[in-house]
């Protein structure tokens, strides 16, 4: 084992959200990559939902890999919540 822990939720399917959460690769704060087919349309609402869900979950130093196939944004919080939970129970 790798000794990284990684958390991820969701799928690459169409209309859903694939959140990757990991140990943030700059230190000492949060990094979010995203990858989505509608990133000229609702690219900043995509990355604002995703800083909501880090301020509401008080998660710090990760880094979000988001690969967007065209969710909703209760489906991003949805996953969003659900990756960092599981992030969370993780062993350090």
């Amino acid at each position: 084992m790798s000794g990284i822990k990684t958390a991820i939720a969701g799928t690459l399917e169409s209309n859903d959200i694939m959140i990757t959460v990991s140990p943030s690769r700059q230190e000492g704060k949060n990094t979010i990559a995203v990858e989505s087919i509608v990133m000229r349309q609702f690219g900043p609402a995509i990355i604002a939902a995703i800083e909501d869900s880090l301020t509401q979950f008080e998660v710090g130093f990760v880094h979000i890999d988001a690969r967007d196939r065209g969710a909703l944004e209760c489906t991003i919080k949805a996953r969003m919540e659900a990756a960092l939970l599981r992030y969370k129970e993780l062993p350090s």
